[in-house]
């Protein structure tokens, strides 16, 4: 008798760098034949819906959310929507849909007569999503599209706040020794001035420990890459920890949508790294959520403009202007500079977005000026391709500090917004990095390329191979069956 097909209920916190790897996942969970159930609220369903591969049968299911309920802007329901000043308060009120998500998965097991889901996968910023999973005795994992030693820093940091006890500016995790020192020009704006009373603590005390609370916590990294931020949450949470990446979307759905978007497409990029030599052009993106300063921007422009190296630059408003807002690059960089460099066919600049998968695979890219955003970084590694840190917000910091101190794939040039940067410097370490005749250049790209093999080994699945990130989802999936049989049975039992 063959099996019933079983149901796994995902909800991301209302971000685009939460979505996307929920998304990823639910795919890969699709093709292994589960059925999806994709929560979210009305403006992020209704998105996504462009998002989903035409042959994907994920059910995407809206949970009632009004923002200005909340004291939040209209139709504010991504944190791409907001500033960087509301973000704490979409994480406050988020709390507010633990009752609905309750009614979906209650009306779930209603209306298929006392089935019950295989598991809900959370959003680590969801952990009361556990206690609604348990309240039904279905197994509850957290998904993180971070990386275990970015998110073990930040667990660590605002748990402890060491920087507080700092008078030269350094300090350690005081449970995390193994990390190394830190410096607060790795701190976030909102951790720099945490004192454990500020709204920004107050969330984490109430957040960070009810991560314990899950039957498991599922990461989107490699085992090899990232073990010891994944012993250090093995030790604190003492559940089981799955290294199951790398995941990451399709390289087709991406595209396709974000041309129609904003115009550029990959063929035109990938025009231009086939008239250069290999291993010769630089690809600079800060992501879709965060930007540098004008005055940064500046001195970026200049560096490439007294390099010899070729360049994908995507730009982005400064801060302090509206990241999502239509501009002209030129606004924001040196006179004549975009003029000059198209006719010198040296570089192109690209407003908003490019097809990051196809220009980081392509042969020509030599190395990613990066925020170091844990899926940039995927994407980069899964290609062999180096990177030049600047890490702006977040787990950016700590994920540099991975790279650049124990993976070695990695130069930092500069740190977040405030940093004063100086052309000089960033030319230097592009021409580190790229150029032909520099050693350590040569070595970074070694490693990277031995991360790159690493990986592509990790998620091998042939003959009677199948690699660690392969064989973690599996155990994920075996740890949620056995609960569901489990707790399947002593209902079954108790109704004698």
């Amino acid at each position: 008798m063959e099996r019933k097909k079983e149901t796994i209920v995902l909800f991301p916190f209302m971000a685009q760098g939460h979505i996307n790897p929920f998304l990823a996942l639910s795919l890969q969970l699709e093709q292994k034949g589960y059925s999806i159930i994709f929560v979210n609220t009305p403006l992020n369903i209704k998105k996504l819906k462009s998002s989903l591969p035409s042959k994907s049968s994920i059910h995407l299911l809206e949970i009632p959310f009004n923002s200005s309920d909340h004291g939040l802007p209209p139709d504010s329901e991504n944190t791409d929507d907001l500033p960087y000043n509301l973000v704490l308060r979409l994480l406050d009120v988020s709390s507010c849909l633990e009752l609905p998500f309750r009614k979906v998965v209650a009306d779930f097991i209603e209306k298929n007569r006392g089935e019950k889901p295989l598991c809900v996968i959370g959003d680590f910023f969801f952990g009361w999503s556990a206690d609604v999973a348990h309240e039904f005795g279905i197994f509850h994992a957290i998904f993180s599209g971070a990386g275990g030693f970015g998110l073990a820093c930040y667990y660590s940091m605002w748990l402890n706040l060491p920087h507080r006890n700092s008078d030269k500016g350094e300090f350690v995790l005081p449970d995390f020794l193994e990390a190394g020192k830190f410096h607060v020009s790795q701190l976030s704006p909102s951790l720099l001035i945490a004192d454990g009373s500020d709204p920004f603590s107050i969330f984490q005390q109430k957040c960070l420990p009810t991560w314990e609370k899950s039957d498991g916590f599922l990461f989107n990294t490699v085992e090899e890459l990232d073990q010891i931020g994944l012993v250090y949450f093995r030790r604190k949470l003492g559940i089981p920890v799955w290294a199951i990446g790398p995941i990451l979307l399709p390289v087709d759905e991406r595209s396709a949508k974000s041309v129609r978007k904003n115009g550029i497409s990959p063929e035109q990029c990938i025009e231009f790294l086939d008239s250069k030599p290999e291993i010769s052009v630089l690809y600079i993106s800060f992501g879709l959520q965060t930007t540098i300063s004008a005055s940064q921007m500046m001195q970026l422009a200049k560096a490439l403009d007294s390099s010899d190296t070729n360049f994908i630059w995507v730009v982005r408003p400064p801060v302090g202007f509206d990241i999502n807002a239509d501009f002209k690059a030129e606004e924001w960089l040196p006179e004549g500079f975009v003029e000059r460099i198209k006719d010198e066919k040296k570089g192109i600049i690209v407003e908003k977005w490019a097809p990051q998968m196809e220009i980081l695979s392509h042969k020509s890219t030599a190395a990613f000026l990066s925020h170091c955003g844990w899926n940039s970084v995927l994407e980069s590694l899964i290609n062999g391709v180096p990177l030049i840190g600047w890490p702006i917000a977040g787990d950016q910091f700590n994920n540099a500090k991975l790279l650049a101190e124990w993976t070695g794939v990695c130069l930092e040039v500069a740190r977040g917004v405030n940093f004063e940067v100086r052309h000089e410097d960033i030319k230097d370490k592009i021409e580190l990095m790229i150029g032909e005749n520099n050693d350590k250049g040569k070595e970074i790209r070694r490693k990277a390329c031995q991360v790159k093999e690493m990986i592509k080994e990790n998620i091998r699945e042939e003959d009677n191979f199948k690699g660690a990130s392969i064989v973690a989802l599996e155990q994920f999936l075996n740890a949620a069956l056995q609960m569901k049989e489990e707790t399947d049975y002593y209902y079954y039992d108790d109704s004698q």
